[in-house]
């Protein structure tokens, strides 16, 4: 294509060539883009040009910020076209098509930012704490709506409404057989339980039903609301959420929540499955203790080192115990170097002595003292009044709170029976003395933790004090001559301690953070077995049952990780139980509220159907793979029957495959460390078969199912030795097999990675070479049915009708909390708005009818409010402070604008004074040095010109109407205005910004002197000349774009307010210029300055500016 060249006259401008045309194409929204389109007849449209850089061109009445990739030259009114100038439309569509990629995938990112955080949730007997992370915050507690940190577990649901928190807390005073508090001690407890016992005795008022299916209980508030423990605990933990999601402004769906240690697997279930009720996605159930631990590790991790420190936490809170004792140091691993890590060692805890007891005997204490006070009056006994002792428990937790820190307190509560009053004084001897023998258990878990670790007190550095029954002066006396220390560590929030443990893990194990690692090692506290029985022949003809027991998770073995248990012995369906293992360590009492010790029958089906297809293969056993996960949940993964067989390869096929054994081995020959992710306890499929299966030099480690008497599996996480280079050792081949009385040996490779089998001999070198064969291993899923014997698992019907129970009770609190807030809305409406009619600056835009059509709407609104508003929907009452808000429209329209005139009229005054300075200095630039074209100029000083005269003729316009009249001077036109104005100053200062000066013209008949043998260093060529730095420094072009940028910042930034200001590339400060701006030129023009006025001078100086 040839060049083009098109007047600018305007729009359809047509080129030279005849039937070719160059037309508009549309603009960008910022108003300095327009896209030409080359549109021929024959051919329809050619290309589009588009500018967006910028640059000094002028097109059309618009600014064309391009300066790189247009071709177009303006040259004396006359726009030229060249061959890049179409070539370059291709560029910009991909380079468009790109930023539409880059935008979109910016937005998605911005969207999964919203998804992005994580909370925790410590769930205790009696308060919750949450804490979130979420990008740009870091660990932090949540406030719940009181503003408080931590929230009482209570819930009170009545017939329309739900509380939580502590409006529920009050609420228990008036509705106490609605109001349910301590549940926690219920979840995973069949009826028959001790703890449901305790729990009627404790709180009499409640009426606790039985659930035909699983024999749990129900809480019975009225024959429509019932509710199980899982229900009402997702009802928490869903409370938990929304203040979590209210406090990060977005949404949270993972979380980690915090247990009790000496949970079992029943009361685990039960709260993953309250939080599948709620919605919530629990990352892990981590223990308390190791919530704890893992928070005081995090925030002292400079301190942990090579050298193993030994830490006891005695975490007494309101409803339990827990002694942990925890081993810090760093070690190294595979991913990371060296990292420090955290190991339960031991663990001690007893479920009823906590704050609550307390509480409980103290509350009965008082309640005897106001039965004397009213003895020899006819009245009923204030325990059977269950008001008064709701009254009597929230008094008697402040009073134990109190005599913590003073020897006596006087507890006082106004009308707390038939309304009389109660006052007596308690000592905190009479207090120590109610709870004596709970004092005496305090050392009870300690011993329980130093005897599960195997340790003395010796051995412990530290002895750190949780949870807030600590703060009971009796029980820091007793557990400090427990322990024989000097003193007890109090340097970690004892409430909050937890929580932030919890929400760092939720950050470790949530794949939108990196956090530091920290090694997590915690403990199984009970151990799992599993059992079996099968048939022997211990004489010819006489068979007889024989029970098996192996050991699948030992005490204090470390979690999470998987077992594989194998039964060699078995060629048709049979059945194995999961069991808990010896639980001699708890006490009687402890055993009855532990509950069943029988976890799971397993049925296996298709064992004999397995065997049957494939009847030449020798069987490696039926493998069993267990999961203990991280949140100490046992499942079984599957179950799958194992065949091998030697199969014949040619050599080419044995030499690829065994270079490709080689290669494998290679890459994974460094060792089978676990793949430690965030607590680096987790352990590969392959590592953890091994590891379950063992090998004969490591009994302990066998898991294989043996006769009885050999040694059982021992729970560890170390792997397996690393094979040597090019083997590949196969499964089940160092199992025995004493039905045949032969024991199998494993394969050995050769060099050449061949194997013979067994009971061959070898080959001699007269004989042919055999050919080279391989193991091929088969696996055949087994079916399996599992029968929970210890809590039946709701169906994933029951969850479903749970979950919806939960939605729709959520749902109605939302409208209910809808309709409030529209009812809130529409009165505060009328009361502020008839407040309003009063005022000076109402009163005098709006006329005296007006004002009394206004007032007569809002007094028939309120009295509409107070007759009808309680049976009026949501809808009625937005609908109504809609008809309100229409009706006071224009007279607020009108307040409003006049209350942004002097502020808008300000910045445009401001505005146009300095453009027209900015414009007056632009044109005291010489005309050889000058960058801005007379055109652009010209058009600046128009647009200041049409917005002085606008401005004075609105004014007077606005002058004559009026104040109760709609103003023709509008806030929005004086800002389009700005804009306007600051559009046309704007191109001017980039143009200014990247332009170059001028280069000088240089002398043709100039000729080289040598410079004389005693000439300076500057002029030998080593330096400049006095002169040419003093031309230099004068040089006019770098002072001018200075001052430019000067003017900007100073001009158009400090006047205009934070919705009108304007976009101005303001430059950072300069040191100030020892000189006055010197616009140098030609000879007759620097005449014509030094002739001028002094006043006249434009040498103006940094501070002037």
């Amino acid at each position: 294509m040839s060049v083009r060249r098109v007047r600018a006259a305007g729009a359809g401008d047509a080129a030279e060539r005849p039937g070719l045309a160059f037309r508009p194409g549309g603009e960008l929204p910022c108003g300095k883009v327009q896209v030409w389109e080359a549109v021929e007849p024959e051919r329809g449209s050619l290309a589009t040009a588009q500018v967006s850089d910028p640059g000094p061109v002028r097109w059309g009445g618009r600014y064309c910020l391009c300066n790189r990739t247009c071709l177009s030259i303006q040259l004396q009114g006359l726009f030229f076209y060249s061959p890049g100038t179409m070539a370059a439309t291709g560029r910009m569509q991909r380079r468009r098509a790109g930023w539409a990629l880059m935008a979109v995938l910016l937005a998605d990112l911005l969207a999964l930012s919203d998804m992005l955080a994580v909370m925790s949730v410590d769930l205790g007997s009696e308060s919750l704490k949450v804490a979130i992370v979420k990008p740009g915050v870091p660990m932090e507690i949540v406030l719940n709506k009181e503003s408080r940190r931590k929230t009482p577990v209570t819930v009170t649901l009545k017939e329309n409404e739900r509380f939580f928190g502590d409006s529920a807390a009050s609420m228990a005073i008036k509705n106490p057989k609605a109001t349910l508090r301590y549940f926690q001690q219920l979840l995973g407890k069949q009826e028959d339980n001790p703890h449901v016992a305790l729990y009627r005795e404790r709180f009499p008022e409640h009426e606790l039903g039985s659930d035909p299916q699983r024999h749990t209980v129900r809480f019975q508030i009225s024959p429509q609301l019932q509710f199980s423990p899982e229900e009402v605990l997702g009802m928490v933990l869903n409370y938990s959420r929304s203040l979590a999601e209210d406090f990060a402004e977005q949404p949270i769906k993972d979380a980690v929540v915090t247990v009790p240690a000496f949970f079992n697997q029943a009361e685990r279930r039960a709260v993953l499955q309250a939080a599948r009720m709620a919605g919530l996605k629990v990352l892990q159930l981590i223990n308390d203790n190791t919530a704890t631990a893992l928070s005081y590790g995090v925030f002292r991790r400079k301190d942990i080192n090579t050298t193993a420190q030994n830490i006891m936490f005695y975490d007494m809170g309101s409803g339990s115990t827990v002694c942990t004792i925890v081993t810090y140091q760093t070690v190294k691993t595979k991913e990371a170097g060296m990292q420090p890590q955290l190991q339960i060692q031991g663990v001690g805890f007893d479920r009823t002595l906590g704050g609550l007891e307390m509480e409980l005997r103290l509350r009965e204490h008082l309640a005897g003292l106001f039965n004397e006070q009213r003895k020899g009056q006819s009245v009923k006994d204030v325990r059977e009044n269950p008001r008064a002792m709701a009254k009597l428990l929230r008094e008697a937790n402040r009073v134990k709170t109190v005599l913590s820190a003073n020897a006596d307190h006087m507890a006082q509560i106004e009308g707390l029976m038939d309304d009389v009053d109660f006052k007596a004084k308690v000592t905190r001897a009479e207090f120590e003395e109610l709870c004596a023998d709970l004092f005496e258990r305090v050392p009870g878990p300690v011993q329980q933790a130093l005897q599960s670790a195997k340790m003395n007190l010796d051995e412990i550095e530290q002895v750190i004090l949780v949870g807030g029954a600590t703060r009971v002066p009796k029980v820091q006396e007793v557990l400090l001559k427990a322990v024989g220390k000097e003193e007890l560590g109090k340097n970690i929030n004892a409430d909050e301690a937890a929580a932030m443990g919890a929400v760092y893990q939720a950050a470790a194990l949530s794949k939108a953070f990196k956090v530091k690692p920290f090694i997590v090692r915690d403990a199984v506290l009970y151990p799992v077995l599993v059992e079996f029985t099968r048939e022997v022949e211990e004489e010819p003809g006489v068979r007889s049952l024989k029970h098996n027991k192996r050991v699948l998770f030992s005490r204090m073995g470390p979690y999470p990780q998987r077992k594989v248990i194998t039964f060699n012995r078995y060629s048709h369906d049979f059945n194995f139980h999961i069991n808990y293992g010896d639980l001699g360590f708890l006490g009687p009492e402890d055993l009855r509220v532990f509950g069943s010790q029988n976890l799971t029958t397993v049925k296996l089906r298709g064992v004999g159907e397995s065997f049957r297809k494939y009847p030449g293969h020798e069987s490696k056993g039926i493998k069993a793979h267990f999961n203990l996960d991280e949140s100490g949940v046992l499942s079984l993964d599957r179950v799958e029957s194992v065949f091998e067989t030697l199969v014949e390869d040619s050599p080419e096929e044995e030499s690829t495959l065994t270079k490709l054994g080689n290669t494998i081995s290679s890459l994974f020959g460094g060792g089978t460390t676990a793949d430690t992710k965030e607590n680096g306890t987790s352990i590969s499929q392959e590592e953890e078969e091994n590891l379950a299966e063992g090998s004969k030099d490591e009994p302990g480690e066998q898991a294989e199912l043996r006769e009885e008497g050999e040694a059982p599996v021992e729970d560890t996480s170390l792997p397996s030795p690393p094979e040597p280079k090019g083997s590949v050792a196969p499964e089940g081949e160092k199992a025995t097999d004493k039905e045949n009385g032969d024991k199998s040996e494993a394969q050995k490779p050769g060099d050449k990675g061949e194997a013979r089998s067994e009971g061959v001999p070898p080959a001699t070198g007269e004989e042919k070479k055999q050919k080279p064969s391989r193991k091929q291993r088969m696996v055949e899923e087994v079916g399996v049915e599992l029968v929970v014997l210890d809590l039946p698992d709701l169906s994933e019907d029951e969850l479903a009708r749970s979950a919806q129970k939960l939605q729709d009770l959520t749902a109605r609190d939302l409208e209910k909390q809808e309709r409030e807030q529209a009812a809130n809305s529409l009165e505060a409406f009328i009361f502020e708005t008839q407040d309003k009619l009063y005022q000076p600056e109402y009163q005098e835009v709006s006329t005296e009818e007006q004002r009394e059509e206004i007032s007569g709407r809002l007094s028939a609104a309120s009295t509409w409010l107070e007759d009808e508003g309680f049976g009026a929907t949501t809808g009625m009452l937005k609908e109504k402070l809609a008809e309100l808000r229409k009706l006071c429209q224009a007279l607020f329209f009108r307040v409003e604008e006049r209350k942004k005139w002097p502020e808008r009229l300000s910045a445009l005054d401001n505005l146009l004074n300095h453009s027209s300075m900015f414009l007056k200095g632009a044109r005291l630039i010489p005309e050889m040095d000058q960058i801005f074209t007379e055109v652009e100029m010209t058009t600046l000083e128009r647009v200041i010109n049409e917005t002085w005269a606008w401005k004075n003729a609105t004014l007077a316009e606005q002058a004559k109407l009026p104040t109760t009249e709609k103003p023709v001077l509008l806030s929005k036109d004086i800002e389009a205005k700005m804009m306007a104005l600051d559009r046309e100053v704007q191109y001017l200062l980039n143009k200014a910004k990247f332009a170059k000066p001028r280069p000088k013209p240089k002398d043709k008949n100039e000729t080289r002197a040598e410079p004389p043998l005693n000439a300076s260093a500057s002029a030998q060529g080593r330096g400049p000349s006095p002169h040419q730095a003093r031309l230099k420094m004068q040089s006019p072009f770098p002072n001018l774009r200075k001052r430019l940028k000067k003017l900007a910042n100073h001009c158009f930034s400090p006047f205009l307010s934070a919705d009108t200001k304007l976009s101005l590339p303001l430059a950072e400060p300069e040191p100030a210029d020892t000189e006055p701006l010197e616009l140098e030129g030609s000879g007759a023009a620097e005449s014509e300055q030094k002739q001028q006025p002094a006043a006249q001078r434009p040498a103006l100086k940094n501070d002037e500016l």
